[in-house]
């Protein structure tokens, strides 16, 4: 598909067989995800009824991905994506048990939550370089722009029913019971992914360099790179200044709007659906372009929604600034990573794709760590209220370079601007 051909339709690669099944069980699964996330910040405030500590949890579970993404992304390139996939939810499965079981017993602790929390960080650094990597292999080339939307819509949808689910399964049974939720619907998305085979191989690119000189070929790439380089930092800006406010919801729910577990779990579906509908309108629209200047417009959209949430305590406007936080987010990891899937070589996806992650996961762990900690001296409002900055700063940098980074990641010709 060119970046003039017409959409496919908004649905159109769920008709791929491996992609429908992957999209029903990795749905399923990140149902469950968002369920222990609510469960681990509420149980963490329960705990500590700190915002720094709240950082630090979501640090140690983002923070790997900073480490780990050069070997990720290598080994998303170098072995089968699919295998290291369905590897990596069988350890996420058995650190939810493990949960579950800490949580049954009285056993659990701050420290039990931040070491189990470094262990999944560790196994999302190998799995999302080998998930995001392998959507292109599971659909025909012209269903690329559609099937990464789609995995965004999949996604939201998932943080839109998981909260709510979340604060259902904790209010009538508990915490331990949203872990074990977790656990189960790993079976579901173990069973699909043996189901599935990969489409298209883009195993013949690979260099046969040193494993370490290798590894830090992708970051080379992605900063040489006119369009994926400069992308990277739009992603930075909204993952410094926005995604960090997610995290530190259950400070807010509690803290700022006193509406407990209920509240924290409305806050989050909020962000959810706003999420939701718009990477459906991004799975509609299905074409190249124009996705830059939607990332663009996400940033300014950040600025003004981190304004009017930190401004008040009146809950509604809260609820309508993390609506907003779900469209603008969206906006921006759905828009990149499409253009990125578009514009980088095959033999390189993996190691460009992991830098994705490590943007979209680590740098997030980097934000909360600091808003959390100012927020206990400063006040969660005055903390958050510092990504508006951010994201204006960026925005001003990356409109100086619209046209070039433009041409560069909507071409129809992946990879010509490196070659």
């Amino acid at each position: 598909m060119t970046a003039t051909d017409p959409s496919p339709g908004a649905f159109a690669a769920l008709r791929q067989r491996n992609f429908g099944l992957y999209t029903a069980g990795s749905t399923v699964s990140m149902i469950g995800m968002w369920v222990q996330r609510i469960a681990i910040g509420w149980l963490t405030w329960e705990l500590t009824h700190s915002s720094t500590w709240l950082g630090l949890v979501a640090f140690a579970d983002l923070f790997p991905i900073v480490v780990l993404t050069p070997l990720a992304g290598l080994v998303a390139d170098r072995y089968d994506r699919l295998k290291i996939t369905i590897l990596s939810q069988y350890l996420a499965s058995a650190q939810a048990l493990l949960l579950a079981a800490l949580t049954f017993s009285g056993d659990i602790t701050i420290w039990w939550l931040v070491a189990l929390s470094m262990f999944i960080g560790v196994v999302w650094s190998f799995n999302t370089a080998a998930r995001l990597s392998m959507i292109p292999n599971l659909v025909e080339r012209r269903y690329i722009a559609s099937a990464v939307a789609l995995n965004s819509a999949a996604f939201n949808v998932a943080r839109f029913i998981g909260p709510a689910l979340a604060g259902a399964i904790m209010a009538i049974w508990g915490v331990g019971e949203a872990f074990l939720f977790n656990a189960a619907t790993f079976v579901v998305f173990i069973a699909t992914l043996m189901k599935m085979r990969l489409i298209t191989d883009e195993t013949s690119g690979r260099a046969r360099a040193g494993m370490l000189s290798q590894a830090f070929n992708g970051i080379a790439y992605a900063g040489r790179h006119p369009g994926i380089g400069p992308i990277l930092i739009l992603l930075i800006a909204m993952a410094l200044g926005v995604k960090p406010i997610l995290e530190l919801l259950p400070g807010f729910a509690d803290a700022v709007f006193h509406r407990g577990i209920e509240g924290l779990a409305q806050l989050t579906a909020s962000a959810g659906m706003g999420a939701l509908i718009t990477s459906i309108w991004l799975a509609g629209r299905g074409r190249m372009t124009g996705l830059t200047n939607i990332a663009m417009l996400s940033l300014i959209g950040s600025a003004v929604a981190i304004l009017g949430f930190t401004a008040s305590d009146w809950y509604p406007l809260g609820l309508a600034g993390c609506f907003a936080f779900g469209i603008t987010i969206t906006m921006a990891g759905t828009a990149t990573q499409t253009l990125m899937q578009n514009a980088v070589d095959g033999h390189m996806r993996g190691q460009v794709m992991s830098l994705y992650g490590l943007v979209y996961r680590g740098a997030p762990a980097v934000g909360a760590l600091v808003m959390g900690a100012a927020a206990d001296l400063i006040g969660l409002q005055w903390a958050l209220a510092s990504g508006a900055v951010i994201c204006m700063g960026a925005w001003i940098w990356i409109a100086r370079r619209r046209d070039t980074v433009t041409r560069a990641l909507e071409q129809p010709d992946p990879g010509a601007e490196s070659r």
